[in-house]
């Protein structure tokens, strides 16, 4: 990505992070000991962070410039905010679990990953594009019908969209098989959306469906954790997520829930775009799912 200009200081951990795929391996270097140690980091002359990611102060500069800073001095002023940021949130000590660790106690690992599910919350709400979440509820109302992709993990996501824009009376398809969304998405026109979900933006099976539904005409919307992936290209209009996931915990619940957060907005707003009609559907398919309310029936799922 190209420098933007100078950030607030929480900022920058969750760019690094959303740019994170699209450097260079000796870039990635730099911002996996970055993002492990913030406060260390911004100590460290840029020399010395290049001995300590094994690379060069060239690339030292480049990674400060693809971060969006116009170099690395702006570079270690953002990181020691973020710092102390985080030290004041409790998060220093809690870095997600990369591996399994046998020194770690339960007890740690229960707090470690409630600790970072909550701060993809935190995160994801506070870098949401407000103007991009009014843009995408006002073409989710306004659509014939809308249809959601997402693989694997994601796929929940996107079902659970799809069965709340239902229970208000939208139509609403979600689809995890990649034949039948490529399928959909070929059939799918100007009144229609369509919508990409990915953690990583990078998946195959949802960024074709996407691409398809595109060149149909459909407006589409990506929901993923970086900026710069295949899926935020492909789509017309991008929300994003914050969540941090690592190799061992790929699929982690956090990415999960920064994506539900998403999603549990865009129904609140779209379904507020006509309460009343919004009331009924939700009071006729509470009636129609409520047991004790059909036929008399006690049974309970």
């Amino acid at each position: 990505m190209e420098p933007d200009g100078e950030f607030a200081a929480d900022d920058v951990l969750v760019r690094l992070r959303s740019v994170l795929p699209q450097l260079q391996p000796a870039e990635q270097r730099v911002a996996g000991v970055v993002l492990a140690d913030p406060a260390k980091s911004a100590h460290l002359s840029i020399t010395g962070l290049a001995d300590q990611a094994s690379t060069s102060v060239a690339t030292v500069a480049r990674f400060a410039r693809k971060a969006g800073f116009p170099g690395y001095p702006s570079l270690r002023i953002a990181l020691a905010g973020a710092a102390a940021r985080e030290n004041a949130l409790g998060v220093g000590d809690r870095n997600p679990p990369a591996e399994l660790d046998e020194s770690a106690s339960l007890e740690d690992v229960v707090r470690t990953i409630v600790h970072h599910e909550s701060r993809a919350l935190q995160e994801t709400a506070e870098h949401l594009d407000l103007a991009s979440v009014q843009r995408a509820v006002d073409v989710i109302a306004a659509a014939k019908r809308v249809d959601i992709f997402g693989i694997g993990a994601s796929a929940q996501v996107a079902a659970d969209l799809a069965n709340k824009l239902l229970r208000i009376g939208r139509v609403a398809f979600a689809w995890s098989d990649v034949h039948s969304a490529l399928t959909a998405a070929a059939l799918l026109d100007e009144e229609c959306v369509a919508i990409g979900i990915s953690h990583s933006g990078a998946t195959t099976d949802t960024v074709e469906p996407v691409e398809h539904a595109a060149a149909a005409g459909a407006f589409t919307i990506g929901i993923t954790n970086f900026v710069n992936s295949p899926l935020a290209r492909a789509s017309g209009l991008l929300l994003t997520t914050a969540a941090r996931e690592t190799t061992f915990r790929s699929g982690a619940t956090a990415s999960r829930i920064a994506q539900l957060t998403v999603v549990d907005i865009l129904f609140v707003a779209v379904a507020r775009t006509d309460v009343p009609g919004s009331t009924t559907a939700l009071s006729k398919t509470y009636d129609a799912l409520n047991p004790r309310r059909t036929k008399g029936s006690h049974r309970v799922d």
